[in-house]
């Protein structure tokens, strides 16, 4: 077992914690962005991978929790789990939402749920065995937190979606998480360094969930664009989707090939560190503004004895 990684700068290093959001989804159009939807479809695939997603971070961290010896990490590992539970759930309401509302994405979400619990879930393994898989899962979550990291400072930095005047509340919902993801960026990694650390290792699980994520990610997007009955036929074509994503990345609506090109670059430099990735001080910034977790903040403060 490595020792853990000395942390680099940060001005605004926060204790973690999570914010107990909620979102009031009713009259939410499936065309979120109005005038695009394959933009809202492609993002509306969050909404379909992340809450199992998290689920399983949760659950693997929750087993990796007794093998951190920093009071620190260990720390923010709480705040992490906490964090990462709140976000499953509030992605799980627009699920429902759009179910009831004639979006059924139940069988799509079936699939994510088989892949998380059957192939990434616990096997009948014991001693190092278990401890060699439970590693491998932890590198594969860092490599999808530096995506997720990426994500969030996109979200954050993405004023398009506010001249195209956007759902407010979904855009809350994305922007909050965008900024809890900037905020605990470096968590999962400093996991990784301190329980193992390999650099072949990190590189390899990136690979594989990688692969794994963005071909998931572009099924959701046919799934979505295919059972929408608002949308016409021609436009689910297999062409017409790739079309439409090249020219929405380059309108800066959603972000494409090329922003995950560039990220992938990054985690697989031998310097690679999350903290080059978004800021800290603009993410607690906007949290300070969110209005879910404004709510959230007054919830608790009137809840407090």
């Amino acid at each position: 077992m490595t020792m853990t990684p000395q942390r680099r700068s940060d001005p605004r290093k926060v204790a973690l914690h999570a914010r107990n959001v909620h979102f009031d989804w009713t009259d939410l159009p499936f065309e979120w962005i109005p005038g695009e939807h394959f933009a809202s479809h492609y993002i509306n695939v969050l909404n379909l991978l992340l809450p199992e997603g998290e689920r399983w971070f949760v659950q693997v961290f929750s087993e990796i929790l007794p093998m951190i010896r920093d009071d620190q990490l260990h720390e923010d590992v709480v705040g992490f789990i906490g964090q990462e539970g709140v976000h499953a759930a509030s992605h799980q309401g627009v699920q429902d939402y759009y179910t009831a509302n004639g979006l059924d994405v139940r069988p799509y979400v079936a699939e994510i749920e088989a892949m998380f619990r059957k192939v990434l879930g616990d096997r009948d393994l014991e001693g190092k065995a278990r401890e060699e898989w439970l590693i491998e899962r932890a590198a594969m979550v860092a490599g999808v937190e530096h995506l997720t990291a990426v994500l969030g400072n996109w979200s954050l930095n993405s004023p398009k979606l506010d001249e195209l005047e956007s759902n407010e509340t979904m855009l809350d919902l994305l922007r909050w998480h965008g900024a809890e993801e900037v905020e605990h960026r470096t968590v999962a990694y400093d996991v990784y360094k301190h329980i193992d650390g390999r650099y072949w290792r990190r590189v390899r699980t990136y690979a594989v969930g990688g692969v794994l994520l963005f071909s998931l990610w572009w099924r959701g997007v046919k799934f979505l664009m295919a059972n929408d009955p608002t949308i016409a036929a021609d436009a689910t074509r297999p062409r017409a989707r790739i079309v439409k994503l090249i020219w929405a990345e380059a309108r800066h609506v959603v972000p494409g090939l090329g922003t995950f090109a560039k990220a992938s670059w990054k985690y697989l430099l031998p310097t690679y560190h999350p903290s080059q990735e978004g800021s800290t001080s603009q993410a607690v910034a906007y949290l300070a503004k969110s209005p879910a977790a404004m709510r959230a903040d007054a919830l608790a403060i009137n809840q407090a004895p």
